[in-house]
Protein backbone atom coordinates (compact mmCIF):
# COMPACT_ATOMS: atom_id res chain seq x y z
CA UNK A 1 0.00 0.00 0.00
CA UNK A 2 2.84 2.14 0.86
CA UNK A 3 4.28 1.55 -2.38
CA UNK A 4 1.16 2.28 -4.00
CA UNK A 5 1.06 5.70 -2.43
CA UNK A 6 4.19 6.67 -3.35
CA UNK A 7 4.12 5.61 -6.90
CA UNK A 8 0.76 7.79 -7.21
CA UNK A 9 2.16 11.02 -5.67
CA UNK A 10 5.04 10.18 -8.15
CA UNK A 11 2.73 10.41 -10.91
CA UNK A 12 1.14 13.41 -10.15
CA UNK A 13 4.01 15.51 -11.35
CA UNK A 14 4.00 14.76 -14.75
CA UNK A 15 0.01 14.84 -14.72
CA UNK A 16 0.22 18.38 -13.13
CA UNK A 17 2.62 19.38 -15.70
CA UNK A 18 1.07 18.24 -18.57
CA UNK A 19 -1.92 20.07 -17.16
CA UNK A 20 -0.25 23.14 -16.58
CA UNK A 21 0.96 23.57 -20.17
CA UNK A 22 -2.60 22.73 -22.12
CA UNK A 23 -3.72 26.04 -19.97
CA UNK A 24 -0.69 27.53 -20.78
CA UNK A 25 -1.38 27.33 -23.95
CA UNK A 26 -5.12 27.62 -24.41
CA UNK A 27 -5.43 30.29 -22.36
CA UNK A 28 -2.64 32.25 -24.70
CA UNK A 29 -3.93 31.12 -27.18
CA UNK A 30 -7.47 32.57 -26.35
CA UNK A 31 -8.00 36.45 -28.25
CA UNK A 32 -7.81 39.73 -26.11
CA UNK A 33 -4.57 39.31 -23.04
CA UNK A 34 -4.41 42.00 -20.25
CA UNK A 35 -2.38 44.00 -22.92
CA UNK A 36 -4.89 44.25 -25.02
CA UNK A 37 -7.61 45.15 -22.23
CA UNK A 38 -4.91 47.74 -21.07
CA UNK A 39 -4.83 49.28 -24.13
CA UNK A 40 -8.47 48.96 -24.56
CA UNK A 41 -8.45 51.40 -21.48
CA UNK A 42 -6.31 53.42 -23.07
CA UNK A 43 -7.49 53.88 -26.14
CA UNK A 44 -10.91 54.65 -24.54
CA UNK A 45 -10.33 56.49 -21.23
CA UNK A 46 -6.71 58.31 -22.87
CA UNK A 47 -4.08 60.14 -19.93
CA UNK A 48 -6.18 58.70 -16.85
CA UNK A 49 -5.84 55.28 -17.50
CA UNK A 50 -2.34 55.61 -18.38
CA UNK A 51 -1.71 57.21 -14.86
CA UNK A 52 -3.82 54.32 -13.34
CA UNK A 53 -1.59 51.56 -14.05
CA UNK A 54 1.70 53.69 -13.84
CA UNK A 55 1.29 55.49 -11.08
CA UNK A 56 3.25 58.46 -12.37
CA UNK A 57 2.41 60.22 -16.42
CA UNK A 58 5.89 61.75 -16.48
CA UNK A 59 7.49 57.94 -16.62
CA UNK A 60 5.74 57.38 -20.13
CA UNK A 61 6.65 60.31 -22.34
CA UNK A 62 4.01 60.97 -25.12
CA UNK A 63 1.45 59.09 -22.95
CA UNK A 64 -0.47 61.96 -23.29
CA UNK A 65 -0.66 62.03 -26.99
CA UNK A 66 -1.41 58.29 -27.78
CA UNK A 67 -4.74 59.38 -29.06
CA UNK A 68 -2.98 61.42 -31.51
CA UNK A 69 -0.45 59.21 -32.92
CA UNK A 70 -3.46 57.08 -34.18
CA UNK A 71 -2.90 59.07 -37.25
CA UNK A 72 0.57 58.70 -37.52
CA UNK A 73 -0.25 55.07 -39.51
CA UNK A 74 1.33 52.79 -37.08
CA UNK A 75 0.76 49.03 -36.47
CA UNK A 76 1.24 46.72 -33.89
CA UNK A 77 0.37 42.98 -32.64
CA UNK A 78 -2.51 43.89 -30.17
CA UNK A 79 -5.69 44.35 -31.89
CA UNK A 80 -6.63 48.25 -31.68
CA UNK A 81 -3.05 49.27 -30.78
CA UNK A 82 -2.66 50.21 -34.47
CA UNK A 83 -1.52 53.71 -33.90
CA UNK A 84 -0.19 53.62 -30.09
CA UNK A 85 2.92 54.71 -29.83
CA UNK A 86 5.35 51.78 -29.27
CA UNK A 87 6.62 53.29 -26.11
CA UNK A 88 3.61 53.11 -24.30
CA UNK A 89 3.38 49.49 -25.79
CA UNK A 90 6.33 48.12 -24.51
CA UNK A 91 5.81 49.55 -20.92
CA UNK A 92 2.47 47.72 -21.35
CA UNK A 93 3.98 44.55 -22.27
CA UNK A 94 6.64 44.77 -19.39
CA UNK A 95 4.24 46.12 -16.34
CA UNK A 96 2.39 42.38 -17.38
CA UNK A 97 6.00 40.38 -18.02
CA UNK A 98 4.89 40.18 -22.38
CA UNK A 99 8.04 41.20 -23.02
CA UNK A 100 9.62 38.28 -22.70
CA UNK A 101 9.32 35.02 -25.30
CA UNK A 102 6.43 32.94 -24.08
CA UNK A 103 8.59 29.89 -23.31
CA UNK A 104 10.39 31.35 -20.92
CA UNK A 105 7.15 32.94 -19.43
CA UNK A 106 6.10 29.04 -18.86
CA UNK A 107 9.47 27.98 -17.66
CA UNK A 108 9.45 30.96 -15.39
CA UNK A 109 5.94 30.11 -14.25
CA UNK A 110 6.91 26.62 -13.68
CA UNK A 111 10.40 27.71 -11.65
CA UNK A 112 8.11 30.18 -9.24
CA UNK A 113 5.02 27.39 -8.67
CA UNK A 114 7.59 24.57 -7.27
CA UNK A 115 7.90 27.17 -4.46
CA UNK A 116 3.94 27.93 -4.46
CA UNK A 117 4.69 31.59 -6.07
CA UNK A 118 1.67 32.42 -8.20
CA UNK A 119 2.72 36.18 -8.77
CA UNK A 120 0.62 38.97 -8.24
CA UNK A 121 -2.61 39.16 -9.96
CA UNK A 122 -2.99 41.93 -12.67
CA UNK A 123 -5.49 43.88 -12.11
CA UNK A 124 -6.27 43.43 -7.98
CA UNK A 125 -3.05 44.45 -6.85
CA UNK A 126 -2.84 41.42 -4.46
CA UNK A 127 -1.05 37.93 -4.73
CA UNK A 128 -2.73 34.95 -6.11
CA UNK A 129 -2.19 33.07 -3.05
CA UNK A 130 -3.66 35.68 -0.73
CA UNK A 131 -6.29 35.70 -2.62
CA UNK A 132 -6.71 31.89 -3.56
CA UNK A 133 -6.61 31.26 0.52
CA UNK A 134 -9.44 34.23 1.35
CA UNK A 135 -11.64 32.88 -1.04
CA UNK A 136 -11.20 28.84 -0.74
CA UNK A 137 -13.34 28.44 2.61
CA UNK A 138 -16.42 29.46 0.53
CA UNK A 139 -15.81 27.08 -2.43
CA UNK A 140 -14.92 24.25 -0.35
CA UNK A 141 -17.73 24.92 2.10
CA UNK A 142 -20.18 25.14 -0.52
CA UNK A 143 -18.86 21.59 -2.37
CA UNK A 144 -18.36 19.30 1.25
CA UNK A 145 -22.25 20.82 2.57
CA UNK A 146 -23.64 20.11 -0.71
CA UNK A 147 -21.56 16.61 -1.39
CA UNK A 148 -22.69 15.32 2.02
CA UNK A 149 -25.75 16.21 1.37
CA UNK A 150 -26.26 14.47 -2.21
CA UNK A 151 -24.84 11.08 -0.98
CA UNK A 152 -26.60 11.01 2.12
CA UNK A 153 -29.81 11.41 0.08
CA UNK A 154 -28.76 9.42 -2.99
CA UNK A 155 -27.34 6.29 -1.26
CA UNK A 156 -30.41 5.33 0.78
CA UNK A 157 -33.30 6.30 -2.02
CA UNK A 158 -30.93 4.29 -4.66
CA UNK A 159 -30.93 1.45 -2.26
CA UNK A 160 -34.72 1.55 -1.43
CA UNK A 161 -35.29 2.37 -5.25
CA UNK A 162 -33.41 -0.85 -5.88
CA UNK A 163 -34.93 -3.53 -3.15
CA UNK A 164 -38.36 -2.01 -4.20
CA UNK A 165 -37.78 -2.39 -8.21
CA UNK A 166 -40.96 -1.77 -10.47
CA UNK A 167 -42.98 -0.86 -7.22
CA UNK A 168 -45.48 2.52 -7.29
CA UNK A 169 -42.20 4.02 -4.73
CA UNK A 170 -39.66 2.70 -7.61
CA UNK A 171 -42.22 4.83 -9.89
CA UNK A 172 -43.01 8.29 -8.57
CA UNK A 173 -39.44 8.73 -7.37
CA UNK A 174 -37.89 8.31 -10.79
CA UNK A 175 -40.17 10.89 -11.88
CA UNK A 176 -38.87 13.17 -9.08
CA UNK A 177 -35.61 12.11 -9.57
CA UNK A 178 -36.23 12.68 -13.20
CA UNK A 179 -37.15 16.24 -13.04
CA UNK A 180 -33.98 17.04 -10.73
CA UNK A 181 -32.01 15.56 -13.36
CA UNK A 182 -33.43 18.21 -15.55
CA UNK A 183 -33.61 21.34 -13.70
CA UNK A 184 -30.10 23.25 -13.80
CA UNK A 185 -29.05 24.07 -10.43
CA UNK A 186 -28.54 27.94 -11.34
CA UNK A 187 -32.46 27.91 -13.11
CA UNK A 188 -33.33 25.97 -9.36
CA UNK A 189 -30.93 28.31 -7.84
CA UNK A 190 -33.45 31.23 -8.98
CA UNK A 191 -36.55 29.62 -8.15
CA UNK A 192 -35.85 29.27 -4.48
CA UNK A 193 -34.53 33.17 -4.85
CA UNK A 194 -37.74 34.34 -6.26
CA UNK A 195 -39.79 32.21 -3.68
CA UNK A 196 -38.05 32.45 -0.47
CA UNK A 197 -35.24 35.51 -0.62
CA UNK A 198 -37.08 38.51 -1.29
CA UNK A 199 -38.62 37.78 -4.88
CA UNK A 200 -42.25 38.10 -5.43
CA UNK A 201 -43.22 35.81 -2.58
CA UNK A 202 -41.95 35.13 0.86
CA UNK A 203 -38.84 36.43 2.22
CA UNK A 204 -37.22 33.80 4.58
CA UNK A 205 -33.87 33.77 3.65
CA UNK A 206 -31.17 36.48 2.27
CA UNK A 207 -30.28 36.77 -0.99
CA UNK A 208 -26.68 36.88 -0.74
CA UNK A 209 -23.54 36.90 1.34
CA UNK A 210 -22.37 34.18 3.45
CA UNK A 211 -23.12 36.17 6.70
CA UNK A 212 -24.87 39.24 8.40
CA UNK A 213 -24.22 43.09 9.02
CA UNK A 214 -22.82 43.05 12.80
CA UNK A 215 -21.78 39.16 12.95
CA UNK A 216 -18.96 40.06 15.77
CA UNK A 217 -21.62 40.60 18.17
CA UNK A 218 -23.28 37.14 18.05
CA UNK A 219 -22.47 34.81 20.06
CA UNK A 220 -21.24 30.92 18.69
CA UNK A 221 -24.82 29.84 18.54
CA UNK A 222 -26.22 33.00 16.57
CA UNK A 223 -23.35 32.35 14.30
CA UNK A 224 -23.77 29.00 13.50
CA UNK A 225 -27.00 29.97 12.81
CA UNK A 226 -26.42 32.67 10.69
CA UNK A 227 -23.88 30.41 8.48
CA UNK A 228 -26.62 27.73 8.24
CA UNK A 229 -29.35 30.07 7.84
CA UNK A 230 -27.13 31.92 4.64
CA UNK A 231 -25.94 28.94 2.94
CA UNK A 232 -29.26 26.68 2.83
CA UNK A 233 -30.70 27.80 -0.10
CA UNK A 234 -27.15 27.97 -2.49
CA UNK A 235 -27.01 24.53 -1.32
CA UNK A 236 -29.81 23.42 -1.84
CA UNK A 237 -29.60 24.52 -5.39
CA UNK A 238 -26.33 22.30 -5.73
CA UNK A 239 -27.85 19.46 -4.58
CA UNK A 240 -31.33 19.49 -6.61
CA UNK A 241 -28.55 19.07 -9.68
CA UNK A 242 -26.36 15.96 -8.55
CA UNK A 243 -28.67 14.04 -6.23
CA UNK A 244 -30.42 12.32 -9.50
CA UNK A 245 -27.31 10.75 -11.02
CA UNK A 246 -25.87 9.47 -8.42
CA UNK A 247 -29.20 7.58 -6.98
CA UNK A 248 -29.85 6.20 -10.49
CA UNK A 249 -26.19 5.17 -10.51
CA UNK A 250 -26.67 3.81 -6.98
CA UNK A 251 -30.00 2.09 -7.88
CA UNK A 252 -28.54 0.17 -11.12
CA UNK A 253 -25.26 -0.84 -8.91
CA UNK A 254 -27.47 -2.66 -6.65
CA UNK A 255 -29.51 -3.70 -8.63
CA UNK A 256 -26.38 -5.85 -11.40
CA UNK A 257 -25.24 -7.17 -7.52
CA UNK A 258 -28.40 -8.59 -6.50
CA UNK A 259 -28.87 -10.50 -9.86
CA UNK A 260 -25.74 -12.23 -8.87
CA UNK A 261 -24.80 -16.06 -7.56
CA UNK A 262 -23.65 -15.06 -4.51
CA UNK A 263 -26.55 -12.82 -3.36
CA UNK A 264 -29.15 -16.26 -4.12
CA UNK A 265 -26.57 -18.88 -2.50
CA UNK A 266 -26.75 -16.64 0.76
CA UNK A 267 -30.60 -15.95 0.90
CA UNK A 268 -30.59 -19.95 -0.08
CA UNK A 269 -28.85 -20.35 3.55
CA UNK A 270 -31.68 -18.73 5.21
CA UNK A 271 -29.77 -15.23 5.87
CA UNK A 272 -32.31 -11.93 6.61
CA UNK A 273 -32.76 -9.84 3.61
CA UNK A 274 -30.80 -6.78 5.98
CA UNK A 275 -28.00 -9.42 6.06
CA UNK A 276 -27.65 -9.93 2.34
CA UNK A 277 -28.04 -6.41 1.46
CA UNK A 278 -25.73 -5.37 3.76
CA UNK A 279 -23.21 -7.60 4.93
CA UNK A 280 -22.54 -8.76 1.20
CA UNK A 281 -24.36 -6.31 -1.68
CA UNK A 282 -23.40 -3.11 -0.01
CA UNK A 283 -19.71 -4.00 -0.41
CA UNK A 284 -19.78 -4.66 -3.87
CA UNK A 285 -22.40 -2.11 -4.86
CA UNK A 286 -20.83 0.75 -3.25
CA UNK A 287 -17.40 0.47 -4.75
CA UNK A 288 -18.18 2.29 -8.02
CA UNK A 289 -20.37 4.60 -6.10
CA UNK A 290 -17.29 5.69 -4.02
CA UNK A 291 -14.60 6.01 -7.08
CA UNK A 292 -17.39 8.76 -8.34
CA UNK A 293 -17.10 10.90 -5.14
CA UNK A 294 -13.88 12.57 -6.11
CA UNK A 295 -14.99 13.78 -9.82
CA UNK A 296 -19.00 14.38 -7.95
CA UNK A 297 -16.54 17.01 -5.31
CA UNK A 298 -14.24 18.49 -8.09
CA UNK A 299 -17.79 18.86 -10.53
CA UNK A 300 -19.23 20.48 -7.50
CA UNK A 301 -16.78 22.92 -6.50
CA UNK A 302 -16.19 23.82 -9.79
CA UNK A 303 -18.80 23.99 -12.41
CA UNK A 304 -21.16 24.20 -9.94
CA UNK A 305 -19.93 26.54 -7.75
CA UNK A 306 -19.05 29.25 -10.35
CA UNK A 307 -22.85 29.76 -11.26
CA UNK A 308 -24.24 29.23 -7.83
CA UNK A 309 -21.76 31.83 -6.00
CA UNK A 310 -22.39 34.33 -9.24
CA UNK A 311 -25.93 33.95 -8.48
CA UNK A 312 -25.50 34.20 -4.43
CA UNK A 313 -22.86 37.12 -4.63
CA UNK A 314 -20.77 34.28 -2.55
CA UNK A 315 -17.18 35.24 -3.04
CA UNK A 316 -15.87 31.97 -3.63
CA UNK A 317 -13.44 30.37 -5.79
CA UNK A 318 -15.35 29.74 -8.93
CA UNK A 319 -16.18 33.66 -9.03
CA UNK A 320 -12.92 34.06 -8.68
CA UNK A 321 -11.94 32.29 -11.69
CA UNK A 322 -15.16 33.58 -13.72
CA UNK A 323 -13.76 36.99 -13.23
CA UNK A 324 -10.03 36.42 -13.70
CA UNK A 325 -10.97 34.29 -16.77
CA UNK A 326 -13.36 37.42 -18.25
CA UNK A 327 -10.25 40.07 -16.84
CA UNK A 328 -8.28 38.06 -18.68
CA UNK A 329 -5.67 37.85 -15.60
CA UNK A 330 -3.19 34.94 -16.24
CA UNK A 331 -1.88 34.66 -12.92
CA UNK A 332 -5.06 34.43 -11.01
CA UNK A 333 -6.45 31.76 -13.98
CA UNK A 334 -3.27 29.33 -13.67
CA UNK A 335 -3.43 29.87 -9.89
CA UNK A 336 -6.96 28.92 -9.20
CA UNK A 337 -6.98 25.85 -11.96
CA UNK A 338 -3.09 24.73 -10.36
CA UNK A 339 -5.48 24.01 -7.14
CA UNK A 340 -8.19 22.57 -8.77
CA UNK A 341 -5.89 20.37 -10.28
CA UNK A 342 -4.23 19.75 -7.06
CA UNK A 343 -7.56 18.65 -5.20
CA UNK A 344 -8.46 16.91 -8.27
CA UNK A 345 -5.73 14.48 -8.14
CA UNK A 346 -5.69 14.48 -4.30
CA UNK A 347 -9.49 13.58 -3.86
CA UNK A 348 -8.91 10.59 -6.85
CA UNK A 349 -5.84 8.81 -4.80
CA UNK A 350 -8.02 9.16 -1.62
CA UNK A 351 -10.72 7.21 -3.51
CA UNK A 352 -8.79 4.26 -4.38
CA UNK A 353 -7.76 4.42 -0.60
CA UNK A 354 -11.39 4.36 -0.01
CA UNK A 355 -11.43 0.66 -2.16
CA UNK A 356 -9.41 -1.03 0.16
CA UNK A 357 -11.49 0.48 3.58
CA UNK A 358 -15.04 -0.83 2.01
CA UNK A 359 -13.59 -4.21 0.49
CA UNK A 360 -10.41 -5.23 1.74
CA UNK A 361 -10.15 -7.75 -0.63
CA UNK A 362 -8.48 -4.96 -2.95
CA UNK A 363 -5.00 -5.48 -3.03
CA UNK A 364 -2.82 -2.46 -5.03
CA UNK A 365 0.52 -4.58 -4.61
CA UNK A 366 1.88 -6.10 -8.03
CA UNK A 367 2.57 -9.51 -7.94
CA UNK A 368 4.67 -11.64 -10.32
CA UNK A 369 2.26 -14.36 -11.94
Amino acid sequence: MFNYIIKRLLLMIPTLLGIVLINFIIVHVAPGGPVEQMIAQVTHTGVDATARFTGNMGDMPNAGNANKNVAAGGSSKYRGAQGLDSDLIKEIEKLYGFDKPIHIRFFDMLKNYAVFDFGESFFKDKKVIELVIDKMPVSISLGLWTTLLVYLISIPLGIRKAVRDGSNFDIWTSTLVSVGYAIPGFLFAIILIVFFAGGSYWQIFPLRGLTSPGLEGFSAWQKVYDYFWHIALPVLAMVISGFAGLTMLTKNSFLEEIGKQYVITARSKGLSEKRVLYGHVFRNAMLIVVAGFPSAFIGILFTGSLLIETIFSLDGLGLLGFEAVVSRDYPVIFGTLFFFTIIGLILNLVGDLTYRLIDPRIDFERRDI
